[in-house]
């Protein structure tokens, strides 16, 4: 039995962690959760995993949890601490961490000290501190087990081969919402088009990241970090079908991948359950005959520029990576709420990209300061748009 926490248990991601733990009652077990102000789903989850701890927004969110909901033997926590209570719980042995955002450092750094495994879906910690992440995690002898799709699918790709043989990392985008579109068409796309992926259901900020592939630039920071690799080595390449989740090229050119049809309880699980493979019985099996062709196309960085934006922070290091995540998570709010156009988005991260001075190795301290001047500098801008 391994007992589980779950950050962001309401999500898209929380979700399906808890219809693969609801496959699987003699094998996991959800020990702590956390969720943000979804009471209702909130209560729900409660009533069904019976979880020991659970972590909401806040005072208020608690309170009204509390009023809603006899809670016997369960303890109720709330802000940033709760997070990390739940986080560091000690009757947990993983903690998967779906929360979305930056505010998934923390609570992540926290889990690594205690010396808790993590499966990874908050993909923004290792963009804003990767460096700092990855010391501590090797200092403690942490594994971090990835959640993501496509980091899944690398991760299986590499079982069993030496990570010196690797000469290229392929990371498989769908091109998200608009990918058939020219940048002329995408000056007046609403905020409803952009929230329409064809392969994948997901929240909301990461089917926009999808549609500028800032999603996959992020991806690429995360790959560098997860697997060791330079930027030179990881590519990206056009995959509409999204069947082939990402591959591994070795030196004697061949070339390793991982198949499945879109469904995320795969890789969950799989992170869950390494190095077993459990049986998913609702997850539909991969016919090649029925999936017929497989498209692939090179990345257009000019269309796509929001990947190069990316890209470049990444090999630029220090700082910038931060300022990259801080920057795409402000203007795409900025954009959900109707108040820019969807190409401001790559415009403004840019703008903040080119503002900023680096920093070499910045401290935990000096990233969140980072962050915040980062949101201001794009609320700004969004203002005078």
């Amino acid at each position: 039995m391994k007992n589980i926490t779950l950050l962001g248990a309401t999500g898209s991601i929380g979700t399906q962690t808890l219809e693969v733990v609801k496959q699987h009652p003699d094998r996991f077990n959800i020990a702590a959760i956390s969720f943000g102000q979804n009471i209702e789903r909130g209560i729900d989850i409660i009533k069904a995993f019976k979880p020991e701890l659970v972590a909401v927004k806040n005072e208020q969110v608690k309170d009204e949890l509390l009023h809603a909901l006899s809670l016997h033997n369960i303890r109720v926590v709330s802000g940033l601490e709760g997070l990390i209570e739940a986080a560091t719980y000690p009757n947990a042995d993983i903690l998967v961490n779906a929360v979305m955002g930056s505010v998934g450092l923390k609570p992540t750094l926290a889990a690594i000290h205690s010396g808790k495994d993590i499966a990874i879906a908050n993909k923004e910690t290792l963009v804003t501190a990767g460096h700092f992440v990855m010391e501590k995690a090797n200092e403690k002898g942490v594994r971090l087990l990835p959640v993501d799709s496509e980091h899944s699918a690398i991760f299986q790709s590499l079982e069993g081969h030496r990570c010196e043989d690797v000469s290229r990392l392929i990371l498989t985008a769908s091109g998200g919402s608009f990918r058939d579109r020219t940048r002329e068409e995408l000056k007046d796309v609403s905020v409803q088009d952009a929230l329409n992926h064809p392969n994948w259901s997901m929240g909301a900020k990461i089917t926009i990241d999808s549609a500028t592939l800032m999603n996959k630039g992020l991806e690429v920071i995360e790959a560098h970090w997860l697997f060791n690799m330079p930027y030179e080595k990881i590519d990206v390449v056009i995959h509409k079908e999204s069947i082939v989740h990402s591959l591994v090229e070795y030196y004697d050119k061949s070339v390793i991948a991982q198949l499945g049809n879109p469904d995320m309880k795969g890789p969950i699980q799989y992170a869950l359950s390494y190095p077993e493979r459990l049986e998913l019985k609702d997850v539909k099996r991969l016919n090649l005959w029925e999936a017929g062709t497989l498209h692939f196309q090179k990345v257009d960085m000019n269309r796509f520029r929001s990947l190069a934006l990316a890209y470049e922070a990444g090999r630029t290091g220090g700082s910038l990576p931060t300022v990259l995540n801080a920057a795409n998570e402000a203007a795409v709010e900025h954009f959900l709420k109707g108040r820019i156009a969807f190409l401001d988005i790559e415009s403004l991260v840019e703008s903040a990209l080119e503002a900023h001075k680096v920093i070499k190795n910045p401290d935990l301290e000096t990233i969140e300061e980072i962050d915040s001047q980062t949101r201001r500098f794009i609320n700004d801008k969004a203002a005078d748009i």
